[in-house]
């Protein structure tokens, strides 16, 4: 049974690793991979052949399993008939793409669709890939802002610390907090889902709450649409709080829609010259009015980025993280060196 992956230009992550590649190997796999397949993420390719890897600069046929983060989608893939596509594959916004590569005998597993139940906690990359993003969000915001972070008292005056913003108490949200605390920023942060409130807190952050009965939190645990008299509380709440904050890192999704807007043109007016706002959920529409995809803008003085490869920007790392999530994944659909799908994890990610 061979594995392999397909190499995307735009993506600096990998999804298999010489660690992995070692693993694969053990469970009976023949790993071959094409030259220069980890360069991008920092390893080697002699790095996988130590391993036991075979590197190749030919085409690589009769695939069973493809291993990808992000891979360039196209209907017209050259993968082998009867393989096993497994990667971060935009299910929601990919669909009609992902059809028709079933159609052709290629079976697709969006891995974003991983269920969340504790057996499935080693496999889930939406948490080990927006924890890296939350972190690096912050470095990203630190790198624009002109000012420092921390409080600091020196014998010339004291400089007040920043105000740093989260909007979305996620996995990345959290991570932005406690990298922001660890900097010694002041912190706030929002969320629509009640229970995010002890989260926030628990990390020495203030929570933006907003007076109402409704819960946005859904029975799997994400985030929810809130009802028009809602938005109008939090539009009111967020207007006030941006005014005050000098750096904003916004990661609000909600599953498999647009991401809610949450901050309007009107709201980054408001803020003062110099300030950031760093906008993680750029890919699925933002939330920010002002924000460009993969881009970063200047709007009345106020410094928008709008990257969507924060976990990239931290490459070798990430890299890791996903391999191993990855690798477990592939790990319960082998059985007895064959392939099994009847596992409800798996079940769940297929497109078909």
């Amino acid at each position: 049974m061979k594995l392999s992956t397909v190499i995307n230009p735009n993506e600096k992550r990998v999804a298999i690793t010489p660690e992995t590649a070692a693993k694969y190997i053990k469970l009976g796999l023949n790993v071959v991979l094409p030259k220069g397949v980890g360069e991008s993420a920092g390893f080697a390719d002699s790095e996988y052949e130590a391993c036991g890897a075979v590197i190749t600069e030919s085409d690589i046929n009769d695939v069973n399993l493809y291993v990808c983060v992000k891979p360039v989608l196209s209907e017209n893939m050259e993968l082998s008939k009867g393989s096993y596509l497994i990667a971060m594959l935009s299910p929601f916004q990919n669909e009609e793409v992902l059809k028709k590569l079933f159609l052709r005998g290629i079976n697709p597993c969006a891995l974003e669709k991983i269920p969340r139940i504790t057996r499935a906690q080693s496999m889930d990359i939406l948490s080990s890939q927006a924890n890296i993003a939350g972190y690096r969000a912050v470095i990203e915001a630190m790198s624009e802002y002109c000012r420092v972070i921390p409080l600091m008292m020196t014998a010339a005056g004291t400089v007040r610390p920043a105000r740093i913003l989260v909007l979305g108490a996620g996995v990345a949200g959290l991570q932005a907090i406690a990298t922001a605390k660890r900097m010694g920023a002041r912190v706030s942060a929002f969320d629509v889902r009640r229970a995010a409130k002890e989260q926030v807190e628990s990390l020495g952050a203030s929570f933006v709450d907003v007076e109402s009965d409704e819960n946005g939190e859904t029975v799997g645990g994400y985030a929810r649409e809130m009802s028009e008299d809602y938005k109008k509380k939090q539009a009111e709440k967020l207007k006030e709080a941006l005014k005050k904050s000098d750096i904003v890192i916004s990661t609000a999704q909600i599953q498999g829609k647009p991401a809610p807007r949450l901050i309007t043109k009107e709201m980054v007016y408001g803020m003062a010259a110099g300030s950031v706002i760093v906008d993680m959920a750029t890919e699925t529409g933002g939330n920010c009015e002002l924000s460009k995809r993969d881009q970063k803008v200047v709007v009345n003085g106020v410094t928008i980025v709008g990257y969507t490869d924060f976990a990239g920007r931290v490459a070798y790392d990430s890299s890791q993280l996903f391999a191993r999530n990855v690798f477990n994944f592939v790990s319960l659909m082998l059985k007895d060196n064959k392939l099994d799908t009847s596992d409800e994890i798996i079940q769940a990610t297929l497109i078909n």
